[in-house]
């Protein structure tokens, strides 16, 4: 199982504007630090704003912050709305041609360790990632 570059890139810009609470970060300056293409985050800042996990401010003062609490911001809720699906297998998809599927037993036991997987993703939230801006690379205000 792979995560989509689109949850990566949505919990690392999650983590980099919890890390700094008092400040309104950018797409531009979140591409640079990440070296990530700023059409790709600008596509992902707009829906973690839809889902109410960011707040967008235009203009010239303009950028992103938190709209919840780090401790709010559970992880399973973050990738329940950035992963397009959890097909690990095909019987998993509407469309199935798979011949076994009706006698496959693999099917139940991947399903259970898919909900494994959610159950501890929304055992941990935001809060759980807090890093320091000075482990962004930024240095502190004097």
């Amino acid at each position: 199982m792979r995560l989509t570059d689109f949850s990566d890139y949505s919990l690392r810009m999650l983590m980099y504007a919890a890390a700094r609470p008092d400040v309104r970060i950018t797409i531009e300056e979140t591409a640079q630090l990440f070296g990530i293409s700023r059409a790709h985050l600008m596509k992902v800042a707009n829906q973690l704003t839809r889902a109410g996990f960011l707040t967008a401010l235009r203009g010239r003062s303009g950028g992103l912050m938190l709209a919840k609490k780090p401790e709010e911001i559970r992880l399973g809720d973050v990738l329940r709305i950035t992963e397009p699906d959890f097909a690990l297998v095909e019987c998993f998809r509407n469309k199935n041609n798979c011949l076994i599927a009706p006698h496959c037993r693999l099917q139940g036991i991947l399903k259970e360790a898919l909900g494994n997987f959610s159950k501890t993703l929304d055992r941990y939230t935001l809060a759980d990632l807090l890093l320091q801006p000075e482990d962004f690379g930024i240095q502190p205000a004097a």
